[in-house]
């Protein structure tokens, strides 16, 4: 999966068929003029707000949580969204980035709203000094006052999220959780908890905004750039997980 994302997601992919194209300009100049296009063409389109909205909106198929369905679940699980190294401003070393501290924010209004217990799910990547999980804990103290009740960390992506999170809160007699996570992630994380064998209340957060009106649609921005590529780097994961669910099924 990682010399996938680098390989076939921006802005490398954009930057290789354009170096292809300039290379088989003379010999093959349709072909060439081609790649070129579609790598610098690409590569701007993606970098506006309509590709950018168009490409995240079809991955948020839940609406907000109402709090009906919070009082059937027994738990709150927040996924790890990854981390920021050496933030000095904490004074924690490393930090939750900022989708996730999008999820913490959101999990401490869930909490405040239903009284469950949260627990925090992400572990170490890289063989990092704390793991993602701990980071989050640190996070709900320091910053909402607030206690994790549960620190899964050990996983390192969404599958082990789910497994681990699900072995540890079997363990309480737990069965029915809302899950945080961003509105582009929840429609693969949730069958991966399913999976697991938890019933799944989908929390999602940070939703896609519409594209604003006009030319400024189209007027391309290193910031939407980052949402597409998030966007399909999503994409890429649900088609992975899919592939995989094909072919080890049992």
């Amino acid at each position: 999966m990682t010399w996938l994302k680098y390989l076939l997601l921006p802005p490398f992919i954009n930057v290789l068929l354009g170096v292809l194209g300039v290379l088989l300009w003379r010999r093959m100049p349709w072909l060439g003029a081609s790649m070129l296009v579609l790598g610098v063409g690409g590569l701007l389109w993606l970098a506006t707000p309509t590709a950018s909205h168009w490409l995240r909106a079809g991955l948020e198929p839940y609406p907000t949580v109402p709090m009906a369905e919070l009082e059937s679940t027994q738990a709150i699980v927040v996924l790890g969204g990854g981390r920021d190294y050496q933030s000095p401003e904490f004074g924690w070393g490393d930090a939750p980035n900022n989708a996730t501290w999008r999820r913490l924010g959101y999990a401490a209004r869930l909490h405040r709203q239903s009284g469950l217990p949260l627990l925090v799910s992400g572990g170490r990547v890289h063989d990092e000094e704390r793991a993602e999980a701990a980071l989050m804990a640190l996070a709900l103290k320091e910053s909402f006052g607030l206690e994790a009740a549960w620190q899964e960390a050990e996983s390192r992506n969404t599958a082990e999220n789910a497994r681990f999170s699900a072995a540890l809160l079997e363990q309480e007699g737990i069965s029915r959780v809302a899950l945080v996570s961003q509105a582009w992630h929840l429609p693969r994380a949730v069958p991966e908890f399913e999976r697991a064998g938890l019933a799944v209340v989908p929390a999602p957060t940070e939703f896609s905004s519409p594209p604003p009106a006009g030319w400024r649609a189209w007027l391309p921005r290193a910031y939407h750039l980052r949402h597409s590529s998030q966007a399909l780097h999503e994409w890429l994961g649900r088609s992975v997980y899919a592939l995989r669910a094909q072919l080890f099924r049992d």
